[in-house]
């Protein structure tokens, strides 16, 4: 489609070579660069900048002085042509800022579908975010972050380079979070570690009660038990192999066994249950 077909404010620039899909609008003070990809049904509202690399999902929704696609925050990069993409029905609010991805990562930053970032949110280069996550006012990563599927992160939250953060897990606000996230993880402020599992997550997804069940043995079994950690993995493995659920937080502990740690759970240091988060 070409910008003339597009609903495109008068006070809005459009560089030649940006590729508009079918009903895309474009209000007042936007500016889109030429190497931009907007999707069918993208609305960018007023004083929305998209530049650099940058393609847009079908029905993704931009609010005012969000800016997208600008260079890495990186003092390695040299210019090279890296990419931002951003999946369908994502919702962007104000002042949101991602950045494209870097040659020494993976070329590219990521975002899912579905998505919803609040004010203020921040995703870096090199970043992986997957479907359906939300990131409320504030909530930044840093580069090469890998975010699951159905995350929640809090307020003011902010995440470290190369940290993993595991499906359905939740991040507290005001939290800092410097090791991996294991999936149905919760992370709350004011505790060094784990403040148990995703419980409210886990029933607003239709999670039913054997699953939760089966997640908390599983999660006393490899926080609260005797041995290292990676023989707590094995036997939590060797009790729950037909567990898809458990056998998910099995495989993200074994794959970053020899990259990074997880993060502790804060009451097993003190021998307490965990909290039901």
């Amino acid at each position: 489609m070409t910008a003339s077909e597009a609903k495109i404010d008068p006070l809005a620039r459009v560089e030649a070579g940006a590729v508009l899909g079918a009903g895309v609008e474009i209000g007042p003070f936007c500016t889109v660069g030429p190497h931009v990809v907007l999707g069918e049904g993208v609305k960018l509202l007023s004083h929305v900048a998209v530049t650099g690399h940058t393609t847009l999902g079908p029905g993704t929704v931009v609010h005012p002085f969000a800016a997208l696609g600008s260079a890495p925050q990186s003092l390695g990069y040299k210019g090279e042509p890296t990419r931002l993409v951003i999946g369908r029905d994502c919702i962007i609010r104000e002042h949101v800022t991602m950045n494209t991805g870097t040659a020494n990562g993976h070329m590219e930053t990521v975002v899912g579908d579905n998505c919803f970032f609040m004010v203020n949110a921040h995703v870096a280069h090199d970043c992986i975010v997957g479907n359906h996550v939300i990131f409320a006012n504030n909530a930044t990563l840093a580069g090469h972050v890998t975010v699951g599927n159905n995350v929640f992160l809090g307020g003011l939250s902010a995440v470290h380079q190369f940290v993993r953060i595991g499906d359905n897990s939740i991040v507290g606000g005001l939290c800092g979070l410097q090791h991996d996230l294991i999936p149905f993880g919760a992370l709350i402020y004011g505790r060094s570690g784990l403040g148990g599992l995703n419980i409210i997550g886990m029933k607003r997804r239709g999670f039913t009660r054997p699953q939760i069940h089966a997640l908390r043995a599983a999660y006393r079994e490899l926080f609260y038990s005797g041995g290292t950690l990676a023989e707590r993995v094995e036997r939590v493995a060797g009790h729950y192999g037909d567990d898809a659920n458990v056998m998910q937080v099995v495989e993200f502990v074994r794959s970053g066994a020899k990259r990074r740690l997880i993060v502790p759970s804060d009451a097993a240091d003190h021998g307490a249950e965990p909290d039901a988060a």
